[in-house]
């Protein structure tokens, strides 16, 4: 059990860590061609298209990025909760 909540934990960081590059890689205009740029894309957004239907834009800024990856470290925490008491 401890090493399947330490995986899901672990899956919790690589996707953070995927919505940060797919944050920074937005700031500059990468080729969608590109096969580490649409394979970045194409997982942090299985992640936020969710999200953007909830949250609603605020003007030009996106937040959902901040929504995930503080959803991400709730659930990561509280497997490391679950962990040590199971």
């Amino acid at each position: 059990m401890d090493v399947f909540l330490e995986f899901l934990r672990f899956i919790c960081y690589v996707l953070s860590v995927l919505i940060i590059l797919r944050a920074l890689l937005s700031w500059f205009m990468p080729f969608p061609t590109n096969a580490f740029v649409a394979y970045v894309y194409r997982l942090a957004d299985a992640v936020l298209w969710p999200l953007r239907r909830i949250v609603p834009p605020l003007g030009p800024v996106d937040i959902t990025p901040v929504i995930a990856i503080l959803l991400l470290y709730l659930i990561s925490f509280l497997l490391g909760y679950l962990e040590i008491y199971v």
